[in-house]
């Protein structure tokens, strides 16, 4: 392919030009300081702003990379006159080229909605306005802290390290905060996003964490520590609840019920019973307020009828935090699941969808904020959504109000 990249003596773009060579694609360089880049890349050819309608002509893609980052002491001003003025005016220039694609590269910090600073939500706002621009294909890519064959900024001390320590140490911080390695948003650029659709316009790239000992085995012992912690200490609570939902209706205090785990698994679930005996099996959303119990309408409001589930803990069938575990008839939403490879990880009791109130009742939506959750998983985001869902953030999953 032939690709521009704009911003390319930052530290992203100093890691993803050699990739790019090496990988024998066709580059033009973009920046206003066309001797900086000429310094950096002496083997590629550069061009400034003003060239770049005219040198554009004939290439596939565009990456855009030119930004006020999050760490600047920049004013708001500032910021949406570079993040957003000027980023809409690149990829008009973009367009009148006849360049096909403009890849407009964020942070994932944009994507946090309660993130208020200058950066995130003028990266948020070029996000919409590119929308407006007809007759080019713009996908957003929003990447956690990129690191190469050399890690900079707050971590640039692990440089200064011999290797082993200082692999291990970077991946207890991964552990802890999503990052990304620079080859992999490289192997992106040529090998996935020419076989995006062009209706795909938001991605997200991360180093998967299943294979983090340092975020995986903090993560099973939480759940093993929270589900004995109920088992041990709220042994009255358990019993309590269950003797109320027996004496106000009639039928089991505990459902088992068929649900889809990990890998599309189907496993049996268990909670304690919020419906009239006799509900249809289907969907929260597609079942009548009607059928919900006193005791259950209460339950399902603070969450407590997902108790029982310590014994999928237990059985390692779901964790504390992780995509809602669906019914088998769910078919729309675990195809969509599927496609997000959102099947890839464990389900969990609650998850970023249900306290950004998100439910089953629209499966698409759903399915797009658990991959978002997938891509972003660390210790500290589950921490998060575990505080928020004690705080009774989320509606969880609605009833259908007929």
């Amino acid at each position: 392919m032939r690709i521009i990249v704009t911003g390319a003596s930052g530290f992203v773009g100093r890691a993803l030009v050699p990739l790019l060579a090496d990988a024998g694609e066709t580059l033009l360089l973009v920046g206003r300081n066309t001797e900086v880049l000429e310094h950096f890349f002496p083997d590629q050819p550069v061009c400034d702003y003003a060239s770049l309608a005219q040198e554009a002509k004939g290439f596939d893609m565009l990456v855009h990379l030119a930004v006020a980052n999050s760490d600047s002491a920049a004013s708001l001003a500032t910021y949406r006159d570079v993040n957003v003025e000027f980023t809409c005016k690149v990829a008009q220039m973009a367009r009148e080229a006849g360049v096909a694609c403009f890849v407009h590269v964020s942070s994932s910090h944009a994507l946090d909605g309660q993130n208020q600073s200058g950066y995130a939500a003028s990266k948020r706002e070029a996000a919409e306005r590119l929308k407006s621009v007809a007759g080019l294909q713009v996908v957003n890519v929003y990447l956690p802290l990129v690191y190469g064959r050399a890690w900079s900024g707050r971590l640039a001390w692990l440089n200064r390290l011999p290797n082993g320590p200082a692999n291990r140490l970077f991946r207890a911080f991964a552990a802890l905060k999503p990052t990304v390695n620079i080859e992999r948003f490289a192997e992106f650029l040529i090998k996935m996003l020419p076989a995006l659709e062009a209706t795909e316009r938001e991605v997200i790239l991360s180093d998967p964490q299943g294979k983090n000992p340092f975020f995986s085995v903090p993560k099973r012992l939480i759940d093993i520590g929270f589900a004995l912690s109920v088992a041990v200490f709220l042994c009255w609570l358990l019993i309590l609840i269950w003797v109320a939902i027996r004496a106000q209706s009639p039928g089991p205090g505990i459902i088992a019920q068929t649900r889809v785990g990990r890998n599309g698994v189907e496993f049996t679930c268990y909670k304690y019973r919020t419906m009239q005996v006799g509900t249809i099996q289907a969907g929260t959303h597609e079942v009548s307020d009607a059928a919900v119990t006193a005791v259950g309408r209460f339950l399902r409001r603070t969450k407590l009828d997902e108790l029982p589930q310590i014994i999928n803990i237990m059985r390692n069938e779901v964790s504390l935090i992780g995509p809602r575990p669906c019914l088998p008839m769910q078919i729309e939403l675990i195809e969509a699941r599927r496609r997000c490879g959102v099947l890839d990880i464990k389900p969990g009791i609650t998850g970023l969808a249900q306290v950004n109130g998100i439910d089953m009742s629209d499966p698409h939506r759903l399915a797009l904020w658990d991959f978002r959750y997938m891509r972003l998983q660390s210790l500290l985001l589950d921490i998060r959504i575990l505080m928020s869902t004690l705080a009774g953030k989320g509606r969880g999953d609605r009833v259908a109000s007929v």
